[in-house]
């Protein structure tokens, strides 16, 4: 059957976006249409295959192939008279992306940005694909470049529509057998753990989950794996945080085991920030590494990456104590507290381009020019005795320090990006000079080369977004941070907590309707029309309770508590449990899935399950803990076969087998201070803390905890409470709470 493709005469649309993505592509030939009604109605009318094109502004790829075939004549031409295209920023659409990044991976074995897929009018996918080379592209191959692949995907839709059709609705088939596969348990839908059963997750699965990383860990550099190299904080603060457990955790998983687990953790995140992932002159870090040393980094910096390795060190560093990991606190939470990545309204960014201008009176655009140096470059901004030093510890070289094999573009010839090499003591003794002169040359050459930077190179674009779900992930750091730093720091703390209640408070005032009790995604020139995903929900709740231990106002508290009920509504399955990414009746998705396994972003059940035993730990509420243990044993059969993709859900299994402790603090005096001042400098897991009297906002949290009704704020008292039991603990029993 021959396709009866129609006609139409399509115009560039992205104008009428507010993602700043989106928006960059206003000025190509391609005429770009947006996700919604309109455009999904026009393909059927014209029957029209969509090409689906979804990226992020701060994708290096993204910019390449829009350059590349995007804004081709030839390219434009054809996407323009043979199908729909489509821009999607991911970041606004994270339920779009993720079908269709699931069909990628299923049919490819691979994935990434831009992604491209073309796409039935009943929106089945066919084939897909990421980068390809343009019709000029020095990487292009006969017969493999985009435009190729559009002559070939047109032709076929021409003479095998039925056929290509008949395939998409297979293809759209099994991915709704993928996503509800898995999420059982063991039990048939309707069934799931009821009153007084138990689920089958034992904490062997922790055991089990650190030997799926033992022996990925690299040894030498830190990090799982070869090239290209992840943070993946979900994972490293599983292994992290492993030991903290307790001693029945312990047990089950062995000493060694435990004490192997923080090695690799503490190792990866020391050669992170060591590393060129890590902006040696400013701060922040990069959203990964090219090469497995950690040291040239795809230069784009995301919120989502930087808000959850904030709380990552913060531990590492209440840990060790160790000065480095307190430097990195300080660093990313300065980063997220300092313009640009702040905005007007308190809320926090999305991202920083990869690419930028190499200079302020040029039009070329090259990735990571911001952050690279030629060595001419440092010698005429250094004096000699600074360039001394900085060359053996930045590893600088005079002919550049990038391998020419992680350069395709060939834009960093010649350049240097900086990574710390060698210890202060260890760089003072090999140069024989004093310590602290290798200390406060490498401080001023740092300021002089930030100084440079900020006057010659224009800062990379910003995508001035803010998603509500990674400001979520930001209030939680920021609240953690200032939270550890609140007895040694307290000028730093409450800088990064002032930046956490501003974000919280951006989210509340602009992206929340209080009737309705419901989120929207995105705020960009007044709030998006998108509503709220799980992750959305889920993210911004546990950046509340964080906060709420912070600051014990319990209006942060009962927000977390209006925001759970909310998301119960929207999103949970009554039948198989655990929360859908998408409410339901959504019409413009193939797949409602439920996200689980912890990629870049921690899963939204994982983040739920922990979330909602907290909840039922300071609320004294037995149906969230309930709701918890559902959305645990929903993933059963899943956490079972590969334990190490769920790290998120460790601490559920947890408190699902041990319960989740609860502090409470009542009163003023010694005791009370020192409970608070454990907790806050301790890495507890699966303990919340509440706190009653002493100018604590409490009166909501009095109403809502029968178990506090009755409590006297002006007497002190300090309380364990587990599996229903409390238990009063004294100066000695606070001291060795672990």
């Amino acid at each position: 059957m021959a396709s009866t493709s129609q006609p139409v005469l399509l115009s560039n649309r992205c104008n009428d976006s507010k993602s700043p993505y989106v928006r960059h592509h206003a000025n190509d030939p391609t005429a770009w249409q947006l996700w919604g009604p309109d455009s999904l109605e026009l393909a059927k009318t014209s029957n029209r295959l969509l090409l689906l094109s979804i990226g992020y502004s701060a994708c290096h790829w993204c910019h390449v192939m829009q350059a590349e075939s995007f804004q081709d004549a030839g390219v434009a031409k054809l996407l323009n008279e043979k199908f729909i295209p489509i821009k999607v920023d991911r970041e606004e659409r994270p339920d779009i992306d993720r079908q269709y990044m699931d069909f990628l991976q299923a049919t490819t074995g691979g994935g990434g940005w831009p992604l491209n897929v073309f796409v039935t009018p009943d929106l089945q996918p066919i084939f897909g694909g990421t980068y390809w080379p343009g019709p000029k592209s020095e990487r292009l191959r006969p017969g493999a470049g985009f435009e190729d692949i559009l002559k070939k995907v047109a032709e076929a839709w021409d003479e095998q529509e039925e056929s290509i059709r008949n395939s998409g609705k297979k293809i759209a088939a099994q991915l709704r057998d993928f996503a509800a596969e898995g999420s059982l348990g063991g039990r048939q839908a309707g069934d799931g753990i009821g009153e007084g059963e138990e689920d089958n997750l034992e904490l062997d699965l922790l055991e089990e989950s650190y030997q799926h990383y033992k022996p990925r860990f690299d040894e030498e550099s830190g990090g799982f794996g070869g090239a290209p190299k992840f943070p993946t904080p979900t994972h490293l603060g599983q292994l992290l945080r492993l030991g903290s457990f307790g001693a029945e955790v312990t047990e089950v998983v062995g000493d060694d085991e435990v004490a192997d687990s923080r090695r690799m953790a503490l190792k990866t995140l020391e050669a992170m920030f060591k590393g060129g992932i890590k902006d040696q002159i400013g701060h922040g870090l990069s959203r990964y590494s090219v090469n497995r040393e950690w040291g040239l980094p795809h230069f784009e910096k995301m919120l989502y990456d930087n808000a959850q390795l904030l709380p990552l060190y913060v531990d590492a560093w209440r840990i060790t104590q160790k000065p480095l990991f307190l430097e990195a606190v300080n660093d990313i939470a300065t980063y997220l507290s300092s313009p640009p990545m702040v905005s007007e309204l308190g809320g926090i960014h999305a991202s920083e381009d990869a690419d930028s201008l190499i200079s302020n009176d040029s039009h070329e655009k090259r990735e990571g020019a911001f952050y690279v140096y030629m060595y001419e470059e440092l010698k005429a901004v250094l004096s000699s005795e600074e360039l001394e030093i900085c060359m053996p510890y930045w590893g600088i070289k005079q002919e550049g320090n990038i391998d020419q094999r992680y350069d395709a573009e060939g834009e960093l010839k010649g350049q240097n990006t900086l990574c710390v090499q060698l210890e202060i003591s260890e760089l003072a003794g090999k140069l024989n000079v004093a310590g602290k002169l290798v200390q406060a040359r490498i401080d001023s050459a740092r300021k002089k080369l930030l100084d440079y930077r900020d006057r010659t190179r224009p800062r990379p674009a910003l995508d001035d977004k803010i998603v509500t779900a990674w400001n979520g992930l930001a209030v939680s750091g920021l609240a953690k941070a200032s939270t550890a730093l609140h007895f040694t720091s307290p000028e730093a703390s409450s800088t990064y907590l002032t930046t956490a209640i501003n974000a919280a408070s951006c989210i509340k005032t602009h992206l929340y309707d209080s009737s309705a009790h419901t989120l929207r995604r995105v705020y960009r020139e007044g709030p998006g029309d998108i509503h709220g995903f799980a992750d959305d929900y889920a993210f911004l709740v546990a950046g509340l309770l964080d906060l709420y231990e912070a600051t014990f106002d319990s209006n942060w508290l009962a927000w977390a508590d209006e925001l759970q009920q909310s998301q119960i509504k929207q999103f949970w399955d009554p039948a198989r449990h655990a929360f859908f990414s998408t409410p339901e009746h959504q019409a413009d998705i193939l797949v409602r899935t439920k996200d689980g396994m912890d990629n870049a972003e921690p899963s939204v059940n994982g983040v739920s399950a922990s979330n909602l035993f907290r909840l039922g730990s300071m609320l004294n509420d037995t149906k969230y803990e309930k709701l918890s243990r559902q959305t645990v044993a929903a993933f059963e059969v899943e956490i079972g076969q590969h334990p190490g993709l769920f790290s998120g859900m460790m601490s559920s299994i947890v408190a699902a087998k041990l319960g989740c402790r609860g502090l409470m603090v009542v009163g003023v005096g010694e005791e009370a201070e020192a409970a608070v001042r454990k907790f806050r400098e301790g890495v507890f897991p699966t303990m919340t803390m509440i706190r009653v009297g002493n100018g604590a906002e409490d009166g909501w949290l009095k109403g809502r905890n029968d178990l506090l009704a009755d409590t006297d704020g002006d007497r002190e008292m300090v309380q364990l409470c587990e599996g229903g039991v409390c238990k009063m603990l004294d100066a000695t029993s606070i001291d060795t709470l672990s």
